[in-house]
């Protein structure tokens, strides 16, 4: 009985101090995130979003025998296991095999999470080339005064660009009480910034931090006077023909777009910014080949940033081989791979030499993970598919 009775204190204690926490007013974020739990691919509802605006759509072509090309029956137990919806490969700038499951299909929309990054660091070559930004290397300070320097080193948007700004953000997306959390779930991306100190010289180590990106996107914003999403849709959604709009969700009614991640778009949409990128930023539009994103941009933002230092996850330090510009990279047999990527297994695979694309949508991916480059091991299974349709 005094076990039973204790216990009943215990429950009883802990929804008291349940309440308290929700009834908090700075635990709005909190209420939502655990009512609505871990984050999903198709939740863009619960969000307010700015559309970004498709305004030329072109559809793409296709190659011969699309319909009848599958992933080989030997993925058939990964793809599944991984809760794939949407599979797409483009090869020689043509939809090569495209599979869908779940009631997923051609115009669904899915959360590309932090895919996104890499679409913000497209915009900030976009907005160096319309003379919003001077270059990599100007200061932060210069748009966003809150972030000078840390003993006499500024903090420049190549800081930003390569995860290497020195700040406190807590990135954990399966803690409650993270950061990250707080700016998925809240309500005042603005607000939760600030908090962003500098804590370390920046430009020195690889730490990856969605709330950099969001930095990023604040300064785009001032740079440009314009929403993120608008810049998006005049620069890159309508120049590349994207069939659909897409969403980008916002913290709020007619507030900030959560630019590390919340792009929600279909797979042959996302394909296309994947072939933007093999084309280093130029795109065969109808009324011909037009540079949509500056091509030596491009080429830095594929690039290594080597000359910082990460900590593997065996606790090793070594040279920063796997990021450049908000995009990673690898290499798998051979082939050198550029590639965005979301929390969920959302993946856009550039693969030049092979002149292919590879565009992966779902629920989960691996937690294990390669230690060297970094890359969840799923993405072997996505990339091996692929190679063996195309008969590598």
């Amino acid at each position: 009985m005094k076990i039973k009775g204790l216990l009943v204190l215990l429950a009883g204690a802990a929804l008291v101090s349940a309440a308290a926490i929700l009834s908090w007013p700075g635990n709005y974020y909190v209420h939502r995130a655990l009512w609505h739990t871990y984050p999903k691919i198709d939740q863009y509802p619960i969000f307010e979003n700015r559309v970004v605006k498709a305004g030329k759509p072109a559809p793409m072509a296709f190659a011969p025998g699309v319909s009848e090309r599958k992933a080989d029956s030997v993925f058939e137990d990964d793809f599944a296991r991984y809760g794939t919806v949407a599979y797409l490969v483009l090869k020689d700038g043509k939809i090569f095999a495209e599979q869908y499951w779940e009631g997923y299909g051609k115009t669904s929309r899915s959360n590309s999470f932090s895919m996104a990054k890499s679409i913000v660091s497209l915009l900030t070559g976009c907005a160096i080339r319309d003379g919003f930004i001077e270059s990599v290397d100007q200061p932060v300070s210069d748009f966003l005064p809150q972030w000078q320097s840390f003993e006499g080193r500024p903090l420049l948007i190549r800081d930003l660009l390569t995860m290497s700004a020195g700040v406190k953000w807590d990135e954990s997306a399966t803690s409650l009480f993270s950061t990250t959390t707080e700016a998925y779930y809240g309500k005042d991306l603005w607000r939760l910034t600030q908090s962003e100190v500098l804590t370390a010289e920046p430009g020195k180590y690889f730490n990856y931090q969605s709330g950099v990106t969001q930095i990023l996107a604040f300064l785009l914003k001032k740079a440009t006077g314009k929403n993120i999403a608008d810049y998006a849709s005049e620069k890159i959604w309508t120049p590349i023909g994207a069939e659909e709009d897409a969403l980008w969700s916002l913290d709020r009614k007619d507030g900030m777009e959560k630019a590390y991640c919340c792009f929600n778009s279909n797979a042959r949409d996302f394909a296309r910014l994947g072939q933007l990128v093999l084309q280093d930023g130029y795109w065969n539009a109808p009324e011909g080949r037009i540079s949509v994103v500056d091509s030596a941009y491009v080429a830095q933002a594929t690039s290594p940033a080597s000359y910082l230092k990460t900590v593997l996850r065996d606790g090793r330090e070594a040279p920063c081989t796997m990021y450049g510009f908000q995009f990673w990279l690898m290499n798998y047999k051979g082939h050198d791979v550029k590639y965005f990527r979301g929390i969920l297994g959302q993946y856009i695979m550039v693969i030049p030499d092979l002149d292919a694309v590879i565009v992966r949508l779902g629920h989960r991916r691996a937690k294990e993970y390669d230690i060297s480059q970094d890359y969840p091991l799923d993405m072997e299974i996505w990339l091996e598919a692929g190679l063996r349709m195309m008969g590598e």
